[in-house]
């Protein structure tokens, strides 16, 4: 394993409990989720380490995800709710009232559609419960940027990832649901901010980098990190789901070491 610039060493890691993550083109490689990172999540699990996948991806994935992955929580749409699954029950909690959270869609969702122009709403927007979501993949950034911002003109909140604009109307994102799920869940009971990390890639994972000490981006992420507000702490020389690899092989051979 290898970063690019400075490297963590094992006392950074040791003491990792809870690792958020990102999943698009973070754990995901070119929408595709490889054995090697599947294997890391399970490596990580019975490391004893509880992984949170924080993502602007929908509740149709994210139930998914929380039903059949080695993972504590998953948070979706951007810090619109929470999951988590005990014996096959998938238990949902939002940042708002459910039914007011779907009221703000459904009129956000006719506020954006005459914006769009060339660009089309996500393959997966019907399984969504909170947001809206726009496929920038291919478009141009230019494009991309002027649309978020006529979005956030008519008041919406707005994140860019590699693959969607995400726009909702909330007072959330992923750092203010992943402080409550801290809170709610008691992931990191017992343990301090340095215990907590997260791994990222794109813009709209600045939040959850200002959020930890122990931030990590996969290579992909050099491109856009002129663009963030704050940046990872380590950087894996390795790029998306591999990235994320070898992340995770680090932290597993630190609290292995640690025993």
């Amino acid at each position: 394993m290898s970063f690019i610039g400075p490297a963590p060493e094992e006392g950074d890691l040791r003491h990792i409990g809870v690792l958020f993550t990102d999943i698009d083109d973070t754990l995901t490689t070119h929408g595709r989720l490889l054995p090697q990172t599947f294997q890391a999540l399970w490596d990580l699990f019975e490391a004893g380490v509880s992984v949170v996948p924080v993502t602007g991806g929908s509740a149709g994935w994210c139930e998914h995800i929380v039903r059949a992955w080695p993972v504590a929580a998953v948070i979706g749409e951007s810090g619109a709710f929470s999951m988590t699954a005990r014996r096959n029950r998938v238990e949902v909690r939002f940042w708002d009232d459910e039914d007011r959270q779907a009221q703000r869609q459904a009129a956000h969702l006719e506020a954006v559609r005459p914006l769009l122009g060339q660009f089309q709403l996500a393959h997966d927007q019907r399984l969504r419960l909170a947001d809206v979501a726009i496929d920038i993949i291919g478009q141009d950034v230019a494009e991309v940027e002027a649309l978020a911002q006529s979005i956030r003109n008519i008041g919406a909140s707005v994140a860019i990832s590699s693959v969607h604009i995400n726009t909702w109307l909330g007072p959330y994102d992923k750092r203010t649901m992943s402080e409550r799920l801290l809170a709610e869940l008691g992931l990191a009971e017992g343990s301090t901010p340095t215990d907590i990390g997260f791994v990222g890639d794109s813009r709209n994972d600045a939040p959850m980098f200002a959020l930890v000490d122990k931030s990590f981006g996969v290579a992909n992420i050099v491109p856009v990190l002129p663009l963030l507000p704050a940046r990872p702490r380590w950087i894996s020389s390795s790029e998306a789901g591999l990235g994320f690899a070898d992340i995770a092989q680090a932290i597993v051979a630190a609290r292995r070491a640690s025993r």
